[in-house]
């Protein structure tokens, strides 16, 4: 095969940037058990730009490629639909792994780096459910969040409005002339408003105009 290094332009520089901090986040959603690597082919002795629990195989940033990240490559090169290999393997201590290796493509479509995951199979079970529990509520209740599924954005508008009207309603704090008011504020700080037609779905389902949804945007804009 060809050499894999590349030279890479500043918007490559900026793709494996997206990859470096999508690592942390791979690796806090799998636990401990999880090594997340992102290597730059810019330099293949040195090629490790970002490691998370890197400890399982003993490496750092700045260490060199691997022998089957480089055969992964070559069989890339012969067959450039394949951009990515799930295997399993051990390491020199002899501890099994489920891995995978994905190409990562830059400004001009050519490989820049590569993706990998290395999932340690000996980890002990109670350390693995550990990391899908539930954080008990006495210590972590931010932690624990209500998300909505939905099928269509009109959906999202509506559950969104829905529990925006619940929590007004029921402050009696809030004056009747600015209850409105303070629903569009609440579905302002959850982002409903970058939503398409999202200030007409609003403004008719609370009986005003949109215009006055307008201007309570521009206020909280302020």
């Amino acid at each position: 095969m060809k050499n894999p290094t590349v030279i890479l332009t500043d918007l490559d520089r900026l793709i494996l940037d997206t990859y470096v901090s999508t690592a942390d986040g791979i690796a806090d959603f799998w636990g401990s058990s999880c090594e997340v690597i992102v290597h730059s082919l810019e330099s293949l002795e040195s090629s490790i730009i970002k490691i998370v629990n890197g400890s399982h195989s003993g490496r750092s940033v700045g260490a060199p490629i691997t022998d089957v990240a480089l055969t992964t490559l070559n069989e890339i090169s012969e067959n450039p639909e394949k951009i990515y290999f799930t295997y399993f393997t051990k390491n020199k201590r002899g501890e099994h792994m489920k891995s995978s290796i994905s190409a990562i493509k830059g400004e001009h479509g050519n490989i820049i780096g590569l993706f990998c995951i290395n999932f340690y199979l000996n980890t002990p079970f109670n350390t693995l459910i550990q990391s899908f529990c539930e954080p008990s509520s006495n210590n972590n209740s931010n932690s624990l969040l209500s998300e909505t599924f939905v099928d269509n954005a009109e959906d999202l508008m509506l559950s969104a409005l829905e529990e925006a009207k619940q929590i007004v309603y029921n402050d009696m704090t809030i004056t009747s002339s600015n209850k409105n008011k303070e629903i569009v504020s609440l579905l302002y700080s959850k982002g409903i408003f970058n939503l398409k037609d999202s200030v007409i779905t609003i403004s008719d389902r609370l009986g005003i105009s949109k215009n006055t949804v307008y201007m309570h945007i521009r206020n909280l804009n302020k």
